[in-house]
């Protein structure tokens, strides 16, 4: 808060989105001041104003599985289980420089991630971590869509991922599969607080992307509670694993 950008280097005209470029970037942000930051799910928003704190451009920073945040040099995650611990120049996608030296940089290897002009966070649903059972009800609604598919559309529930999904649903006892309208009450309030707890805990510990997971969500992997084959199925379009044993 309160530095101000002197720099705004975008090498990568992938990462950027929204249909701006790397022109528009520094012409917005370029002398202005962060006035403030705040997240959305996976979406962190910077606020950028003039020397009264008035917000002028909001900057969306997301990092999807392999983009990593340095700032003044100091990785916020050390390691990603899908990234890479290597020093490559061209990793680094975007990079703002402040007044007083400093610097923020997005490092993300496969460019899974991206930074985009004032983003409409009015698309995205629920923020995962204050997840209501009422909030969940009308995310899941009565859609015959698989509940893990339903989960990952970030425009029902915000922030959550595929391997979090997959903690989350074998923590609790659900198959991934089921449809989503098919919960009963005291499952979506069930649902509702594992969400909220899981994602906490590994919020403290660094994100779902740092490996830090329960290990036998691996091909021919069985479950740590009941010791049964895991489950590989694609739902949704991702890679998802199961235990057939207590997740119905």
């Amino acid at each position: 808060m309160g530095r101000t950008v002197s720099l705004v280097h975008a090498p990568d005209s992938w990462f950027i989105k929204g249909g701006a470029d790397a022109a528009a970037l520094g012409l917005a942000l370029d002398g202005c001041t962060v006035v403030g930051v705040r997240r959305i799910g996976k979406l962190l928003m910077m606020d950028f104003g003039d020397s009264d704190e008035q917000a002028s451009a909001v900057l969306g920073l997301r990092f999807g599985m392999t983009g990593r945040l340095v700032v003044d040099d100091h990785a916020v995650i050390e390691k990603l289980e899908y990234s890479s611990a290597r020093e490559v120049p061209e990793w680094r996608r975007f990079e703002l420089g402040f007044a007083d030296g400093g610097t923020l940089v997005i490092v993300d290897p496969r460019r899974l991630g991206g930074v985009e002009l004032d983003p409409d966070d009015t698309r995205l649903g629920s923020d995962a971590f204050g997840l209501t059972a009422v909030q969940l009800a009308g995310a899941l609604g009565t859609s015959r869509t698989a509940l893990k598919a339903r989960l990952l559309d970030q425009r029902r529930v915000a922030g959550l991922g595929n391997l979090l999904v997959d903690e989350i649903l074998w923590r609790i006892g659900i198959d991934p599969a089921r449809e989503a309208g098919s919960l009963g009450r005291g499952e979506q309030g069930r649902l509702a607080e594992a969400i909220r707890s899981t994602v906490a805990e590994l919020a403290d510990r660094g994100g779902s992307h740092t490996g830090d997971l329960h290990l036998a969500r691996v091909r021919g992997g069985s479950c740590p509670r009941d010791g049964e084959l895991l489950d590989r199925r694609t739902i949704g379009g991702r890679t998802t694993y199961s235990c057939p044993q207590h997740q119905r």
